[in-house]
């Protein structure tokens, strides 16, 4: 089975950085595109940032100029720099990997993975 190990969340002074990885393991023959997410409680997640195997990004407008989302395809390997970190961004942090291709050429299956999230909490 395919799996998501998150690493990088804890605790950070406001106007501080922290970065966080995500790693994608498994028979993994390709994947679409990858990003990261965030909730707080009682709301929808959110998208953050996001990426594709060509390297085309988006990023939500609330975080445009502080996060940069990077990745290494070889690996299937994405970060999250996240940057001049203020109290709103404290939530759980949850990457996501879209239309993972997974198996054998021969015989495979293309489906959507979460990760099981990682807290960041901005202190003031």
């Amino acid at each position: 089975q395919v799996h998501l190990v998150e690493s990088g969340g804890g605790l950070v002074q406001a106007g501080g950085s922290l970065r966080l990885s995500c790693a994608a393991s498994g028979s993994i023959l390709s994947i679409n595109a990858m990003g990261w997410y965030r909730q707080t409680p009682g709301k929808q997640r959110e998208l953050v940032a996001s990426i594709t195997s060509g390297g085309t990004t988006n990023y939500a407008d609330s975080v445009k100029g502080r996060f940069t989302i990077s990745r290494v395809n070889a690996n299937n390997t994405v970060y999250l720099q996240m940057n001049s970190v203020k109290p709103e961004d404290t939530a759980a942090y949850y990457c996501n990997a879209a239309g993972v291709r997974y198996g054998t050429r021969a015989y495979y299956y293309t489906r959507d993975y979460w990760g099981q999230g990682t807290q960041v909490t901005v202190s003031s």
